[in-house]
């Protein structure tokens, strides 16, 4: 049973960059292509045996390995693509042997394979980084970044992500209590002020990612940064001393051969964030499909019962705190959405009679899976709630903000937790902020199924809803 009551540092390190994603899925993806289409190109059926084979391509070269290195020549990477592909070829060829199953192929697909696919491999190595750069070097692409600290090591991360275009980074500046003379650097070389001013120019510009770059022996330094840091939705990471690099026992990237540590970050990177989403669209699809007509008939049934829309669209924080609009049957007779919002209490005179049902038994919720569908929520994840809320509870409970690094959910492990509904006190919503901490660090599609069942069972005991 995961436990609500841990720190926010433990947090799943960070993800790999888009180049390196497309990369690794590109090396099975190409590899079954050509063999198919050699099957095409000598007129062969796609019968059982190429699906297996095609099978076991996959499990051989997924992930596939990041072979382009930036400054590598393309005869490196021909003889990098080749190794691998000989490698794979031979396993196949053994298996095949072994199985007495070579007979099965038309050989003039398979030698077509053989040959072709390496070559398409290499292909595809030299244009992803290529097209991928230019794709994330728009505006809208790309992320910005800040640096704590300055000197040699974050002027060497500043113009290794500013050489390396398909990260798809910004790098605004770097911040440091130190004068530019004792830096050597001027306001124009990227010296943005003072560490105590980094947290409002994260939250004002937007900034998706900060990179420490602090001797690890200022460790009051450090800790006042990160607590400063708490009310912003930017990803955070250590850039260690190389001399303590070893030292440390943490899971790691590199940005530019420079090693970082991930100190707050979302569980969904890499496949992880290719599963979360594949799982949420063929939930919500199917889910869609299943209540359509339920639906229906709750939205005739409000329009008739009392006057009003039948949605409810609100605003609340989204992925990286922004806003997005949620829909829900509307079940008062208002339709709130300003500075200051009242939570629904037990006999609220606003709720509706039939709205006082869908709220008890969570069929107001049903609108979000279409927000789930449009990309602005997950089946489960942490609870959205409403702007006035949120922005009164982010400067009262430390670390709130750190619940959007993920999609909110239409279901949390918070609520199948006891922490459904109403959060009258304090104490009430930091436990709920507990638990969604404890499910960003522990994630797994296991656990979201665990949670998806649960969620029945808290609702046909309506737990807290009203």
């Amino acid at each position: 049973m995961l436990s609500a009551n841990q720190s926010w540092q433990g947090l799943p390190s960070s993800p790999l960059n888009t180049t390196a994603l497309v990369q690794r899925a590109a090396t099975p993806v190409v590899a079954i292509a050509v063999l198919f289409l050699s099957c095409r190109a000598f007129g062969e059926p796609l019968h059982g045996a190429y699906l297996i084979l095609a099978l076991l391509v996959f499990s051989l070269t997924f992930p596939g390995r990041i072979l382009h290195v930036q400054g590598a020549s393309r005869l490196s990477l021909a003889v990098d693509v080749l190794t691998h592909w000989l490698v794979v070829v031979a396993l196949l060829l053994l298996l095949g042997w072994g199985t007495r199953t070579l007979d099965v192929f038309d050989e003039r697909v398979i030698l077509a394979w053989i040959v072709a696919a390496p070559l398409a491999l290499i292909a595809v190595q030299l244009v992803i980084p290529r097209l991928l750069a230019k794709l994330m070097a728009t505006d809208r692409a790309r992320r910005v970044a800040i640096v704590a600290g300055g000197g040699e090591m974050a002027r060497r991360l500043a113009n290794d992500i500013g050489r390396s275009p398909h990260l798809g980074i910004r790098v605004a500046g770097y911040f440091d209590d130190r004068a530019p003379a004792r830096l050597h650097a001027t306001a124009s070389d990227g010296l943005l002020g003072g560490l105590d001013q980094i947290a409002d120019y994260a939250r004002q510009h937007h900034v998706g990612l900060i990179y420490i770059n602090l001797p690890m022996t200022s460790q009051p330094r450090i800790r006042k940064l990160l607590d400063e840091l708490r009310d912003t939705t930017a990803s955070i990471y250590f850039v260690p001393d190389i001399l303590l690099f070893d030292l440390i026992q943490a899971r790691t990237d590199t940005v530019g051969g420079i090693p970082v540590l991930a100190v707050c970050e979302t569980p969904f990177y890499g496949v992880n964030a290719i599963v979360k989403r594949a799982s949420d669209l063929v939930l919500a699809t199917a889910i869609l499909i299943l209540i359509s007509p339920l639906m229906l008939a709750i939205a005739v049934a409000i329009k008739y019962s009392s006057p009003g829309p039948v949605l409810f669209k609100q605003r609340r924080y989204g992925l990286d705190g922004r806003e997005i609009i949620v829909y829900k049957f509307r079940s008062m007779r208002v339709c709130e959405d300003g500075g200051e919002i009242r939570q629904a209490t037990r006999n609220d005179p606003r709720v509706t009679r039939l709205g006082a049902f869908l709220r008890s038994t969570s069929l107001d919720e049903l609108p979000q899976f279409i927000n789930v569908l449009q990309g602005r929520m997950s089946v489960v994840g942490p609870r959205p709630h409403a702007v006035a809320h949120n922005e009164m509870y982010r400067k009262l409970i430390n670390g709130y903000m750190i619940r959007h690094k993920v999609r909110p959910g239409i279901t949390g492990w918070a609520q199948v937790n006891g922490q459904r509904g109403e959060t009258a006190t304090l104490d009430r919503m930091q436990a709920r902020l507990d638990y969604d901490l404890a499910y960003l660090r522990n994630w797994s599609l296991g656990l979201d199924l665990q949670i998806i069942v649960k969620t029945l069972f808290v609702v046909w005991q309506k737990q807290n809803a009203y």
